[in-house]
């Protein structure tokens, strides 16, 4: 097994840095989150001022906790593309781990796509470590998680770095202990981080010497047939006030998550809200926690569903932005969505707090 693939050149990374400016991305879970200072984001942007130390590097982390590939499809657009990432990074294996398949190479391959339709960028696959990797990795064989990204990183000439197996042979070589990688089994050290940083760099480096080689694949121009069916083609969020409401609400700036502008915010048991869309799908982000309310809901008349939405140990009070993905397998057509706030009734729902950050549309085109 290879800890890194090379595959098209980073035209987009070495013109920007020839330039004397470059903008790099970065997606994916805690493992990735730019605010503990110590996750494997810092030693890769420290190698790029070193290398080029005429440049102008310019960081966009838009890495959040215990999110997947799902939310960022919905992010993509403001937290990557609209600053101008001439590279990203994406970093999914990890928590798309317990999603299906089906599921998890839909919203993966629509994140590719939405980002590499811009033109303007290169992307990079990392795959990071969880402990249910161990067993198969240690059989010299690829978690289904990572080979699927693979499949994709075929599919679209993407570079990938399989920095969870560097740092399993940097333990095999004896050059750190396990405690001192994973403390609790998924959230690296600081030295865990800069094995995975390091990881990184090498395939960096490889393709610094690569760009140079005139035999070297060029990234392609368009974009090829998509891979997998029912991919979320083109998404887009409904604005907040469009939803009618009854009972107590508020529409206000949310200060306590940097990702969320603003939220529609109730605590009244009962409150409701609706709104119509059009499209073949429809999802909800929300501010989630022990606190946080469950709801009932319904599309275009159908029977009421209930949210019941599964509670960690590891869950705060709130400040989890949350994807609640309600259907992307309805007709393309006008929809009608209702909802109503209850408080769950379950030992784990704490309170009746209910926060919707934005209402994304799923369309085929």
């Amino acid at each position: 097994m290879n800890e890194f693939t090379n595959r098209n050149v980073l035209s987009h990374v070495w013109r920007s840095l020839n330039e004397g400016e470059i903008t790099i991305g970065f997606m994916g879970g805690s493992i990735t989150d730019g605010r503990p200072r110590n996750n494997w984001p810092e030693p890769v942007a420290a190698w790029f001022g070193e290398q080029f130390p005429s440049a102008k590097i310019c960081i966009e982390n838009a890495a959040i906790g215990a999110t997947g590939s799902d939310l960022a499809v919905f992010r993509a657009q403001r937290d990557i593309i609209d600053r101008g990432c001439d590279l990203v990074f994406i970093e999914y294996a990890v928590n798309d781990l317990f999603v299906g398949s089906e599921q998890r190479n839909k919203t993966r391959e629509t994140l590719i796509r939405s980002i590499l339709a811009n033109g303007n960028c290169d992307v990079i696959l990392v795959y990071t470590y969880h402990q249910d990797m161990y067993t198969t990795m240690m059989q010299a064989e690829m978690p289904a998680s990572v080979a699927e990204f693979e499949q994709l990183a075929e599919h679209y000439g993407i570079g990938s770095v399989w920095v969870g197996l560097h740092a399993l042979n940097e333990l095999k070589r004896g050059r750190f202990s396990w405690e001192e990688w994973l403390p609790d089994g998924l959230h690296p050290s600081t030295r865990g981080s800069l094995s995975y940083a390091q990881g990184v760099i090498a395939f960096l480096e490889a393709e610094r010497a690569r760009s140079i080689q005139a035999e070297s694949k060029a990234a392609p121009t368009s974009l090829p047939a998509p891979m997998f069916d029912g991919l979320w083609h083109s998404v887009s969020l409904l604005p907040l006030k469009a939803a009618s409401i009854e009972g107590p609400w508020v529409l206000k700036r949310w200060l306590h998550h940097v990702w969320i502008d603003q939220v529609l915010e109730t605590s009244a048991v009962g409150a409701k809200l609706s709104f119509s869309f059009y499209g073949k799908g429809l999802a909800l982000g929300l501010d989630f926690g022990w606190k946080t309310a469950e709801f009932n809901y319904r599309i275009d008349d159908s029977d009421w569903v209930f949210s019941d939405r599964a509670r960690p140990e590891w869950l705060s009070d709130d400040g989890l932005f949350s994807l609640y993905l309600v259907s992307d397998s309805l007709q393309e057509s006008d929809h009608r969505f209702e909802l109503e706030v209850v408080h769950g009734n379950t030992p784990n729902c704490k309170g009746t707090n209910f926060r919707l950050g934005f209402i994304g549309v799923i369309r085929n085109l």
